[in-house]
């Protein structure tokens, strides 16, 4: 596997989370897994928003329900984020 990925093992053992974590994690479509042969992956750049999914989980004993609703507040804001600045460029153009 090439080095865009980091196995589900090597990454609960260094950030001492569980692998049943990762798994509901994925179920709820927070999570990209990839499956090759009889070993797991997750991919590189899903690890930022993974280490905040585990934060909230372990450090503020958020719940999965939680955490989703979450992510779908924080995507709704940066959609509404990226519409304000679209609008106020436009506003900026006619004046």
């Amino acid at each position: 596997m090439a080095n865009n990925v980091i196995t589900i093992k090597e990454y609960c053992t260094y950030y001492e989370v569980e692998p049943n974590f990762l798994e509901e994690l994925s179920e709820m479509g927070l999570l990209t897994i990839v499956k090759e042969k009889e070993e797991s992956y997750i991919p590189i750049e899903e690890i930022p928003q993974l280490e905040s999914y585990s934060r909230m989980f372990y450090d503020l004993d958020i719940n999965m329900a939680g955490i989703d609703a979450i992510h779908n507040l924080i995507s709704r804001i940066k959609v509404l984020q990226k519409e304000l600045t679209d609008l106020q460029n436009r506003i900026n153009f006619y004046e």
